[in-house]
């Protein structure tokens, strides 16, 4: 497969070129590879009005994932935001979407920018992290709604590595006429599996890729899909719906990156497959030796570390004093992402060290069971209010501003214009979140 866009950069770059446009490092720099860092010259086309190199890499992409595929350089929040918008213009005025609510702050950050009007869904989640939401909870959902959601919005697979399965929960959206979106940041990988497990293949109408976060492309690089079923407003508008929340001048190195992902993944399958099955075996070896791995996710392990008689956080740095960097750890969880790239070195090391910890006795205390608080306020005017910031043991009874909540997991405990009450209360001091932003009185 050809690589459109790194073949016209390695073509500028092997010329002599007198630089006088931007970037302002004129192709030198401390870095050393600024002579591939450049931006919307003659030739190198525009990212968001694509008609050469840039059109034909993402054509490619399409090609791979078998429906229309556009980039973003700024990472599945950009596409999140785009495919909010264009579900919420082509809905003809309905300003309410049902969420898990398990969803990143980006989904927050574009209800408030969009105004939308939020159903919470909880599912039988145990912990605010995971959303175990059913065909059957959806289904119940639907019968009782007095109006229906211009769309239902969830998150799958989650950053405990749990899946939902979307193709019956597709299905009970399309009898109901509901678009469903599917934030599938970590998950690009499930298009190349022997028998593809993406959410567009069971049935989601729009869904965002980070493929910086499971293919080798440098961080920030992200896919939108749009399914062959929908109609063509959503393809036509779907640079217009990237441009209104992205930058002006997307990074040609990320660009690059997706380009050069689409010829690795155009043999990628064989590879991904038998590494899939290294770590099936991992997990099992894991699980005879005593550790209780949760989710359904082919790359992710994650394990419950209190029936081992830890907290997550121990296990963590037990793990990053033994060169195992892990991907997030709280008090109950530890999750490592692998990928073919770490190659069969990295599984041998995780199983070494994971088998020379002593298991000890299980720690009983349990994370919360998060209960939905009451909205007082619509989430845009809670967001766009002035806010304070103040203590745990002082925001009893007050309404949430704009969460301000690390990546990862990125997970708001609370949500805009909702009421601080003892349950959220207790989640956050379980969590060790010390602070919070509450509405000004």
């Amino acid at each position: 497969m050809n690589t459109p866009i790194c073949d016209f950069v390695k073509m500028y770059i092997s010329q002599t070129n007198e630089r006088l446009h931007m970037p302002g490092h004129k192709g030198c720099g401390l870095l050393g590879f600024e002579a591939l860092d450049i931006t919307e010259i003659a030739g190198a086309d525009s990212l968001y009005e694509a008609d050469g190199i840039i059109m034909e890499s993402e054509q490619n992409a399409s090609n791979l994932f078998g429906c229309d595929t556009f980039y973003s350089t700024e990472g599945s929040s950009h596409c999140i935001r785009a495919m909010l918008y264009l579900a919420l213009t082509h809905s003809g005025g309905n300003k309410k979407v049902a969420a898990g609510r398990n969803a990143h702050k980006t989904f927050l950050s574009a209800a408030a920018l969009l105004d939308l009007e939020v159903d919470w869904l909880i599912g039988n989640g145990e912990n605010y992290l995971s959303l175990k939401l059913t065909a059957e909870n959806l289904l119940d959902y639907f019968k009782n709604c007095t109006e229906l959601p211009f769309a239902l919005y969830l998150t799958s697979p989650d950053y405990l590595g749990n899946r939902l399965n979307i193709k019956e929960i597709a299905k009970i959206c399309h009898k109901y006429g509901v678009l469903l979106l599917v934030d599938n940041a970590h998950g690009a990988y499930l298009k190349f599996l022997n028998s593809s497990e993406h959410p567009i293949d069971f049935g989601a109408d729009l869904c965002c890729d980070s493929a910086h976060k499971t293919l080798p492309v440098l961080t920030g690089g992200a896919y939108l899909h749009i399914a062959n079923s929908l109609d063509t407003y959503f393809k036509e508008n779907a640079k217009s719906a990237l441009s209104l929340f992205g930058s002006t001048s997307p990074s040609y190195l990320i660009l690059q990156s997706l380009d050069m992902a689409n010829k690795y993944l155009s043999d990628y399958k064989s590879r991904l497959n038998d590494y899939v099955l290294k770590i099936q075996k991992l997990k099992q070896q894991l699980e005879n030796l005593g550790y209780m791995l949760i989710g359904n996710e082919p790359l992710k392990i994650t394990i419950f570390a209190k029936s081992y008689g830890y907290n997550g956080t121990e296990i963590a740095n037990y793990l990053i004093q033994n060169n195992l960097i892990p991907e997030f750890f709280d008090a109950d969880f530890i999750t490592l992402m692998l990928t073919p790239e770490n190659g069969d070195k990295a599984i041998d090391k995780i199983f070494k060290a994971l088998k020379a910890l002593p298991k000890k006795a299980e720690i009983k205390v349990r994370f919360p069971k998060l209960t939905l608080p009451s909205q007082k306020i619509p989430i845009r005017k809670a967001a766009f209010s002035r806010c304070e910031t103040v203590s745990i043991n002082k925001a009893l009874g007050r309404i949430s501003a704009m969460p301000a909540v690390g990546c990862p997991p990125a997970v708001p405990i609370v949500m805009s214009g909702e009421e601080i009450d003892e349950n959220i209360i207790s989640c956050l001091e379980y969590y060790d979140i010390k602070e919070c932003a509450v509405v000004l009185d």
